[in-house]
């Protein structure tokens, strides 16, 4: 696999980041297919030059086209896929006979398979093997990132040609960096998720700033113990797919996940508050998910816990977080995986 210019691409999925990854590989003058799920929606999308759905105000560039027909995959050396976590694996084999075995493949989802914990890479090797995977991560709100604000994101892989995929991306307001580090770039942003929850309680109760900065720092340690359990570098929770990611999708009101725990907060249901939202929000099947993986390498989360019993048992969230304070108190800082 050479680092020679990526010149073709293609994204499945019209999700918001989707069509924002599409619409920046085309303005870096990569030709660019957007696959949408039927002809329907391939020809809204291609009459309004415009995903009007789900990233509004945001046109086409020339070198982007919408389209139902996966066999126009069969061209792209990059194939970029940005669907929900829980439907990767067969989005990934309904395309699969169209996708080149000299394809590079790109996840850029940020969640746990539900019934497995497979990271999303995991997933599209799986479906599609022999090609070389890659993932996509950062601090990446899809609005400000397809209006041209200045951003940075990571690409991961261990045998892709990284400073190709990177090069595919990287523009004057967008710095793309690189990393060895699959398995912690894609827990840290499939696991900070469940922290931009929690803070989204926390915003809904009006706890404060005091509360929401603690909830991010012992957020962060929780989640940088399973993903350090896990196999990732520890240094990555401190980046840009850590760290990085962390902060934005908890404190931004553009964030999906933040404003799920809102909502929660502010006593709407999941479904209730899942329906308002009208997109996916991750961190509601990656909090079980990270559960399971946690137990299966002994780290506590508390704060996955506590957020796991609000979304799927029923409990109140003043409840979850009343109970949260009353936990003993102990030291600050941890080497093992217990919680701190």
């Amino acid at each position: 696999m050479t680092d020679d210019p990526i010149r073709t691409a293609a994204v499945v999925g019209t999700t918001a980041w989707g069509t924002t990854l599409a619409v920046l590989l085309a303005r870096n003058g990569v030709r660019t297919t957007l696959l949408a799920r039927d002809d329907a929606e391939a020809a809204r999308i291609e009459g309004e030059r415009a995903n009007a759905r789900r990233l509004p105000g945001i046109e086409f560039p020339a070198d982007l086209e919408a389209s139902a027909d996966a066999e126009r995959l069969a061209d792209a050396r990059l194939v970029c896929f940005v669907v929900p976590s829980q439907t990767m694996a067969a989005n990934a084999r309904a395309v699969a006979e169209s996708v080149s075995a000299d394809a590079i493949v790109l996840s850029g989802s940020k969640g746990i398979e539900h019934d497995t914990g497979r990271r999303m890479t995991e997933v599209l090797a799986d479906a599609l093997p022999g090609r070389p995977t890659a993932a996509l991560s950062g601090p990446n709100l899809s609005r400000e990132v397809a209006s041209g604000l200045p951003g940075t994101t990571v690409v991961a892989s261990r045998d892709a040609p990284l400073d190709a995929v990177r090069a595919a991306f990287h523009g004057p307001m967008l710095r793309v960096y690189t990393s060895r580090d699959v398995v912690g770039v894609e827990f840290g942003g499939a696991l900070k998720n469940i922290v931009a929850i929690a803070a989204g309680v926390v915003d809904g109760f009006g706890y404060g700033d005091n509360a929401k900065g603690a909830i991010i720092t012992r957020g962060l340690a929780e989640i940088s113990r399973l993903g350090v359990a896990l196999g990732a570098d520890p240094l990555t929770f401190q980046g840009l797919a850590g760290v990085g990611d962390l902060i934005a999708t908890s404190i931004s009101p553009l964030s999906r996940n933040r404003r799920l725990g809102e909502l929660l907060a502010r006593g709407r249901t999941l479904d209730e508050a899942l329906g308002e939202i009208g997109e996916t929000a991750e961190g509601a099947t990656t909090t079980p998910a990270a559960l399971r993986l946690a137990a299966r390498v002994g780290v506590e989360m508390p704060i996955a816990e506590a957020l796991d019993r609000v979304l799927h048992h029923g409990v109140p969230p003043r409840k979850a977080a009343e109970a949260l304070l009353e936990r003993d108190p102990t030291t600050e800082l941890s080497s093992a995986g217990h919680a701190d």
